[in-house]
């Protein structure tokens, strides 16, 4: 299956899961496979994987350095689908031992078993076909577009556009600018251009 690694874009949801122990045994070549299929099932197209890493723990082609520090081992999954942007999130599963590999890969297998379990409500066609996904439905574009749809370049746009900085200036100079043009209180609550602010700086690694 094609994808994106991108790092962690959302931080705000972290600790709301509880913990436990891994219950999968699964090697990370099979939960590609059936992530493939599930993903496939639903028309799945421009998937990115987050993972909560900084930017400069991704190569150039985006995939992860065999010296990356995770932070945590949240994941968050995004595509696009037949049902529209779908959005699934899990930090549950934590391991015992070094055998069973890294954390992160468990909670993917986790939402890709979720997947196959929402396919199979509509098997017996008692179902409105694609209700089960309402709740994983991502912000549409247009509202304020989802870090894990925002390319680095279009984060890096996002940022110069709002920040009055000069081209020259550290990247956080101009999150911190642009934090400033786009705040809430300057205008009248509106937050859709200050979450698209704070998406652009989770695509590029910067911390608040």
């Amino acid at each position: 299956m094609r994808y994106t690694v991108r790092p962690l874009s959302d931080r705000t949801w972290l600790g709301t899961m509880g913990k436990e122990a891994t219950r999968f045994g699964a090697k990370w070549g099979s939960t590609l496979e059936l992530l493939d299929r599930e993903v496939g099932a639903l028309q799945g197209r421009d998937v990115v994987l987050e993972i909560d890493v900084a930017e400069t723990d991704l190569k150039l082609n985006g995939e992860l350095r065999a010296n990356a520090r995770l932070t945590s081992s949240a994941v968050v999954l995004a595509f696009e689908s037949k049902h529209g942007p779908m959005q699934y999130r899990c930090d549950r599963f934590y391991t015992n031992w070094a055998h069973q590999g890294p954390e992160w890969q468990h909670n993917v297998r986790a939402i890709a078993l979720t997947l196959e379990a929402l396919r199979a409500v509509d098997r017996y066609g008692a179902t409105e076909t694609g209700q089960q996904y309402a709740g994983f439905k991502a912000l549409p574009a247009g509202h304020a577009m989802p870090a894990s749809h925002m390319t680095r370049d279009e984060a890096l746009l996002t940022l110069h556009r709002h920040s009055n900085a000069y081209d020259t200036d550290p990247i956080e100079v101009h999150h911190k600018r642009a934090r400033a043009a786009v705040h809430p209180d300057r205008l009248g609550g509106d937050r859709t251009l200050w979450d698209q602010v704070e998406q652009a700086a989770g695509v590029l690694g910067v911390r608040s």
